[in-house]
């Protein structure tokens, strides 16, 4: 359907927003059938006042400028009105102002469905009316996966067109409905309509909920009006509890940590309460980090089973609301702790449960056997001889189960459906990757590797939180013809969550990075649904998005004239020591004082940023830089980087023994002997000289100081990526990395040198998290917005601001 591929938005005044829609296909009237305008014309002075952008000259149209949603702009006619109607006849059908009608389409295809918004006869006769469109699940972003929605459901618009009288077709019954109404209610409401509608489509792409009665509303130069004025936060607000937070597919916490960040900005406090990820490493980087939080390193999946089961076993002890009930005294769980004194080790066979310790869903034994586990602590024994028992092989022990079920249900170590404020996360779709040389582009949902979309609509549909944030690689756009986007906000606005989609690139908001990120905001149909941070920095958004989905870039298209400059790679790392290749040092000191406002910004204490420091280290207070060491080349590659110059751009071709054609492809010089590494390989490999047909510049490709990174890579090799350090023999380090994605030197990672890149890779820059987390704060605190927020702060600035708004609570609300 062509309708609303381009949203236009009218530059001159005062005409309402005119779409970039082809027009409907006159439908030639025979000569028998009633057709005309049947009321007396709307008085004269009344309707230049309701539609003053139809009688702003005599000619039949006037024209004017419009603005596409892709940036671009043309010129669209108006048909000037010499009078207004409030009724019309139709084939013998009489429609009234602002019913709802079907519009006749193509042959072959559905009709369209519309309000008439205005009925006009145009300045050389001609009767018109302008139609303001309804769109079936299948003309949204949601496209084939309509199968998701109700075909009985369809979204309202701000999308108009001007269409003959005679494109009319018949009466359409649409009933307005309240969002979020159960489906035996909804269908007593129905009665005798054919379609409801309980919420918005907007370009580009956002589904928000209905604010007014769409058959009663005022009207501003014809156009129904949603946007709401922002409002700020009373005093009384701020003792507001918090939000609580599930971080799904959590890696090591850079998404969720950045946006209570942001949301504390204005005195929001969002509280990574749960996080699950697979990985063991991340999750030990993220507990360290967040120690509060309940981190699970376990399947997503084995996860959302496991939520299933624990709401039956609260539900079968009966625990909900259950804050009475005595529990005796329940011994810590130290290290110390091996065997209780005085207990007898009970002889062979002979085994009592002393306590449970914790629940799972899965194989934790490697078994073959899937289903609950506890992990149990035997009298007698310690904690090297804790094991996971299936809940079936504790059937004798009812009172322990309880037990664990209450203290658990009040420590909240899992989720029950209600307990969560908000779900973040990006589940992985390898199934998209440009890597996957099988994948799927017929049915990408029934890949394997894609299931973990699938898994995290099915917990957030569980959980029932009030806001979701998704996040994925742009791939997901371009693959299938976008059919995963299509599925995730299916899924969401079937469950009755409100939708907004867009695309945020990383250097646009402060580091010295390129790397363009998915993001899909949800929110329940009571709540405020949030809107996109505006670019702070001037950066080149580089990174393919398909035409069709350019517009969802923040910022595309739209002048700011006051966009600090790009960060560089030099304002990020230039005050670090140097390092070598083989460097294994997971801490050291600075050695050096900060050169830029940027590195004095990054190196705040965590103190400082999260307002508590390591308890376990005595020398937390110091300045100890983490993480600064590069991953270690083989020796033929160390030799290779050390022989690439030390300026921006140098790369393999500037090693001996590499000719370059006019064509700018490289072939090996024949006129001498190939040089080799002093284990005999090619010093300049053959897949470098293969690569991308020989035209490549980015095999052992250096950086320079003034460069902005392509993207943070997870794998460190410099095979195929520039990433030598622009002076030194050796790729950037893991600290170096997380910089550009805007990690504060004070958040650790654990896990091999490779995991740690692997973290920081797959991470969500903080640069952008922390603007989310403010625009989600903006919408907590009742700022409904219908168009991207301007922020009022700039990365790394926003970091150096927590200290203050801390020690100052009062001034929190003054924004």
């Amino acid at each position: 359907m062509g309708r609303g591929k381009k949203r236009a938005e009218a530059t001159s005044s005062p005409p309402p927003p005119i779409s970039a829609s082809p027009k409907k296909p006159k439908r030639s009237t025979p000569v028998d059938t009633e057709l005309g305008f049947i009321s007396s014309p709307v008085p004269s002075h009344e309707a230049k006042s309701r539609w003053p952008h139809r009688y702003q000259t005599k000619n039949v149209k006037t024209t004017v400028t419009v603005t596409l949603s892709d940036g671009s702009t043309e010129e669209k006619e108006l048909f000037q009105a010499r009078s207004h109607y409030t009724r019309a006849v139709v084939d013998a059908v009489v429609f009234e102002l602002f019913d709802d009608a079907y519009i006749q389409a193509s042959e072959g295809e559905l009709d369209f469905i519309a309000k008439i918004v205005e009925m006009f006869e145009t300045t050389n006769g001609e009767m018109y009316i302008c139609t303001q469109w309804f769109y079936r699940a299948k003309d949204t972003v949601i496209k084939n996966q309509d199968y998701l929605i109700d075909a009985k459901r369809v979204f309202y618009s701000d999308i108009r067109d001007d269409n003959p009288l005679s494109c009319i077709s018949r009466k359409a019954k649409i009933k307005q409905l309240p969002p979020n109404m159960a489906a035996a209610a909804r269908e007593k409401a129905m009665d005798s309509y054919d379609l409801y509608v309980d919420a918005m489509y907007t370009f580009p792409h956002a589904f928000s909920n209905l604010s007014k009665d769409i058959n009663n509303s005022p009207l501003t130069n014809g156009v129904m009006e949603t946007k709401t004025e922002d409002v700020k936060k009373s005093p009384e607000d701020s003792q507001r509890s918090e939000i609580t937070v599930l971080d799904l597919y959590c890696g090591c916490g850079a998404m969720s940590t950045g946006l209570g960040i942001g949301a504390s900005l204005l005195g929001e406090k969002i509280v990574t309460k749960w996080a699950v990820d697979f990985n063991s490493y991340a999750c030990e980087s993220l507990k360290y980090n967040h120690p509060n939080t309940e981190v699970r390193n376990e399947d997503a999946e084995n996860f959302f089973d496991l939520l299933k089961e624990w709401e039956n076993l609260c539900t079968k002890f009966n625990v909900v609301g259950s804050k009475d009930i005595e529990l005796e005294p329940q011994d810590s769980d130290s290290e110390a702790s091996e065997v209780d004194d005085g207990v007898v080790i009970p002889s062979e066979g002979e085994y009592e449960v002393q306590k449970l310790l914790a629940i799972c869903y899965g194989d934790p034994n490697k078994s073959k056997k899937t289903g609950v586990y506890f992990k149990v602590r035997w009298k007698g024994y310690g904690r090297a001889d804790d094991t996971w028992e299936p809940i079936d092989g504790l059937s004798n022990c009812e009172e322990r189960i309880k037990e664990f079920v209450l203290r658990g249900y009040r420590a909240r170590v899992l989720p029950l459906p209600g307990d969560v404020d908000f779900i973040c996360g990006g589940p992985p779709c390898q199934g998209i990757s440009g890597f996957n040389r099988f994948r799927d582009a017929l049915a990408p949902l029934k890949d394997k590797k894609n299931h973990q979309l699938v898994v995290y609509m099915n917990i957030v549909e569980f959980l029932k939180p009030r806001y979701i944030l998704m996040e994925n690689v742009t791939d997901i756009l371009k693959f299938a013809k976008a059919q995963l986007t299509s599925y995730a906000v299916g899924r969401l606005v079937s469950m009755n969550y409100q939708a907004r989609l867009g695309i945020m690139a990383a250097g646009a908001y402060g580091v010295p990075q390129c790397r363009m990120r998915f993001f899909l905001w949800g929110a329940g149909p009571t709540e405020i649904l949030p809107q996109f941070p505006l670019p702070t920095h001037e950066v080149l958004k580089k990174g393919v998005v398909i035409n069709e989905y350019k517009e969802l870039i923040i910022g595309h298209g739209e002048e700011h004239c006051q966009l600090h400059k790009a960060a560089l790679l030099g304002d990020a790392i230039s005050d670090m020591p140097e390092v070598t290749n083989n460097t294994d040092q997971d801490e050291m000191p600075y050695g050096n004082a900060p050169r830029t406002e940027f590195q004095k910004l990054i190196r705040l204490s965590r103190q400082k940023i999260f307002g508590y420091s390591d308890a376990k280290k005595k020398n937390s207070h110091k300045s100890i830089l983490h993480d600064h060491r590069p991953y270690q080349l083989n020796q033929d590659d160390y030799e290779r980087v050390c022989h690439v110059p030390k300026f921006k751009g140098a790369n393999f071709r500037n090693l001996p023994g590499v000719l370059v054609g006019p064509d700018r492809v490289v072939k090996l010089d024949e006129s001498i002997d190939r040089p080799r590494c002093k284990s005999g390989k090619p010093l300049v490999p053959d897949y470098a000289l293969s690569f991308e047909d020989g035209k490549s510049c980015k095999p052992f490709g250096r950086l320079g100081m003034d460069d902005i990174v392509p993207t943070v890579v997870t794998r460190p090799e410099p095979h195929n990526q520039v990433l030598l350090h622009p002076n030194q023999d050796r790729v950037l380090s893991v600290r170096e990395n997380a910089r550009l994605q805007g990690f504060p030197d004070c958040y650790k990672l654990f896990g091999p040198v490779r995991e740690r890149y692997m973290q920081i890779g797959n991470a969500v820059s903080f640069a952008v998290s922390i603007p989310l987390g403010y625009c989600l704060a903006k919408a907590l605190q009742g700022a409904q917005l219908t168009t991207p927020l301007s922020l009022p702060f700039k990365f790394p600035d926003c970091l150096g601001q927590l200290q203050s708004l801390r020690q100052e609570p009062e001034e929190l609300v003054s924004e």
